[in-house]
């Protein structure tokens, strides 16, 4: 008779970057159940220049990490708007997202919006109506504070959905 696997379940961090509101929601992925952990969002003030609300951002993930350490996390990449100096500093929120679990020794996974939307409603143009709607679904215990902790977990149920390939292209390059 062959051994049984013990699978452990795995902790995913889901985080969409943004210079007033970082969300962040952390899920358990035990191989095709998902299972809510917790969800926020950081909030740095508006009075802080743009180096203080990255630093905000930095402590709050960190804490984040410390807390529910997870094994994986997952970052949404950023689109590019007409505005190029809100793409910026929008793009180093993102930097500071992606930095924080790399100190952790974390893996990052990189999602594009239009993929997230894709594997959580079906369709890649869904609206936020429809993501809240789908993750009642997915995760009927969690309950989002804000569009942005919504957003962080839609970011990490498509990481569970996606890890394997995800880690077979890091491969493929040599990462």
């Amino acid at each position: 008779m062959a051994p049984l696997s013990i699978r452990i379940p795995l902790r995913i961090v889901g985080i969409d970057p943004g210079l007033r509101r970082t969300g962040w929601g952390v899920v358990e992925s035990d191989g095709n159940r998902l299972s809510f952990v917790a969800c926020g969002s950081v909030e740095p003030p508006d009075t802080l220049p743009l180096s203080g609300r990255l630093l905000a951002i930095h402590d709050g993930l960190s804490t984040v990490l410390r807390e529910f350490a997870p094994a994986e996390a997952a970052v949404e990449q950023t689109f590019v708007n007409k505005d190029g100096v809100a793409t910026l500093k929008l793009g180093q929120a993102r930097g500071v997202a992606m930095l924080v679990p790399a100190m952790f020794g974390i893996a990052v996974a990189e999602y594009a919006p239009n993929q997230v939307k894709k594997t959580v409603v079906g369709a890649g143009h869904a609206d936020k109506n429809q993501i809240a709607v789908m993750l009642k679904v997915l995760l009927p215990k969690a309950e989002p504070k804000s569009p942005d902790a919504a957003d962080a977990l839609a970011i990490a149920i498509t990481h569970a959905h996606h890890r394997q390939s995800s880690a077979l292209r890091l491969k493929v390059v040599g990462i």
